[in-house]
């Protein structure tokens, strides 16, 4: 979390601990029914045009209200409530959805600011968020519960709770301390979609979803192969691939960044010897993540919502599988390929410097082949349902997207069409070419 100016931990600590008591009110929505958003935009008004000094302008005020006189911080932050609000009341919001993400995040920053009264390690910051958003929404979930007539199952409340918290955690990595008010109104909305995507989540697949993806987030970034911001990418990815999919789906995960991120450390010093090593020592960011898993995550987001669409569920399976071939393909090709000598470029077969853009070696397409393979391999032995003609079309998937990869790289990759949309660009390749190719060899899976 990025906090302006020199200011010391105490003051930061007790303005989030009121922000946390201002977030609290939103328990009070179930008993307010239409004007849950009241009390918020009172709150707003008197920040923004009645508290200009005093003691509540000391224990509100960041920074930059200091210079500007006027507590916009807490303004923002309680109109973004007040807007949330009006769609629970009016839209169709669930109640206990506001009241979860207004909950996780005042909650998480005030966890994360505790956590910095002894350390500073940033881990432990997001560990303090997490811990502290999520308990906090789960609790306001039993309290809108106990309040209504709509219970809430504790697995379905536990994993609403942790997923918004990690997407209210990523954004304020993300973002600037003054950009709560967009990050609560991301993480209620996407609250809102898991929630409806979210059909018999049982306690044993958030129990080990869980378990499973913060284990492994820790463990990337204590071996300096995902940034904090990645990491946490990562693990929300993770949570919504296994509750979402099942495990088979994250095995094809998982292989992509465990191998991929072996690649991309693996003789690192001759890589920036060469010019072609990631920056950052190879932790991955979030840049990095969302652009060779985003077409993954909408796959799996599709499969979920599958009951509603008029196409069969099983493909996005397919198209999942591809787009994860297609990027583990394309991560060997670069990273174990651009060790060699002679690169030519894809489009001239021309000799060019290693680490051109489009630049190809022989040795980095058989890397490329054993990767799409790897991931067929691993849908074939865990994912349900494919067979090896399935396992064939997702190596299909993969070899089209490191070709395309390479195709875009040559021509059109540069400051406005960056490294991690060409990445997005290739994996959807390899989803759209598994799926087709599913579909032509096993009919509508």
């Amino acid at each position: 979390m990025r906090v302006g100016g020199s200011e010391s931990v105490q003051p930061t600590l007790r303005r989030a601990g009121g922000f946390a008591l201002v977030g609290t009110v939103a328990v009070a929505a179930p008993a307010l029914g239409r004007a849950a958003f009241a009390p918020f935009a009172a709150v707003a008004l008197l920040a923004a045009f009645v508290i200009t000094d005093g003691p509540l302008f000391d224990l509100f005020a960041r920074p930059a209200d200091r210079r500007e006189g006027r507590l916009n911080g807490l303004a923002g932050f309680t109109l973004a409530a007040a807007g949330l609000a009006i769609l629970a009341t009016e839209i169709g919001l669930p109640v206990r959805l506001f009241v979860a993400a207004v909950l996780v995040l005042s909650y998480g920053n005030l966890g994360k600011y505790l956590v910095a009264e002894t350390s500073d390690n940033p881990f432990l910051g997001v560990a303090g968020f997490a811990a502290a958003g999520s308990v906090a929404g789960v609790a306001g979930q039993a309290a809108v519960a106990s309040l209504t007539s709509a219970p809430v199952a504790l697995p379905r409340a536990a994993f609403l709770a942790v997923a918004g918290t990690l997407v209210a955690a990523l954004f304020r990595e993300m973002l600037f301390e003054r950009d709560d008010p967009l990050v609560l109104l991301s993480t209620g909305l996407l609250l809102w979609l898991f929630d409806g995507l979210a059909v018999g989540v049982g306690r044993v697949d958030v129990a080990v979803g869980l378990g499973i993806t913060v284990g492994l987030g820790y463990v990337s970034y204590a071996l300096g192969t995902a940034s904090v911001a990645g990491m946490l990418s990562g693990v929300l990815l993770g949570l919504l691939v296994v509750v979402f999919g099942g495990f088979g789906w994250f095995a094809v995960l998982i292989t992509f960044f465990g191998v991929g991120a072996l690649s991309t450390k693996y003789r690192y010093d001759d890589k920036q010897r060469r010019g072609i090593a990631e920056d950052n020592d190879g932790a991955r960011g979030t840049g990095n993540v969302l652009g060779n898993a985003a077409v993954a995550l909408a796959c799996v987001l599709c499969f979920a919502a599958s009951g509603s669409l008029p196409v069969d569920g099983a493909i996005f399976k397919f198209a999942f599988a591809g787009s994860m071939a297609a990027a583990l393909s394309d991560t060997l090709s670069s990273e174990l390929g651009g060790l060699y000598d002679n690169p030519r470029l894809i489009t001239t077969f021309e000799r060019v410097p290693p680490g051109t853009d489009g630049g190809v070696t022989w040795q980095g397409e058989l890397f490329g082949v054993a990767g799409a393979t790897v991931v067929g391999g691993v849908a074939l032995g865990l994912l349900p349902g494919v067979s090896p003609a399935g396992a064939a079309a997702v190596v299909a998937g993969g070899l089209a997207g490191m070709t395309a990869d390479s195709l875009l790289g040559a021509t059109v990759e540069g400051p406005r069409f960056g490294n991690e949309a060409v990445n997005f660009a290739a994996t959807l390749v390899g989803a759209v070419v598994s799926a087709i190719a599913a579909f032509a060899v096993l009919g509508a899976p």
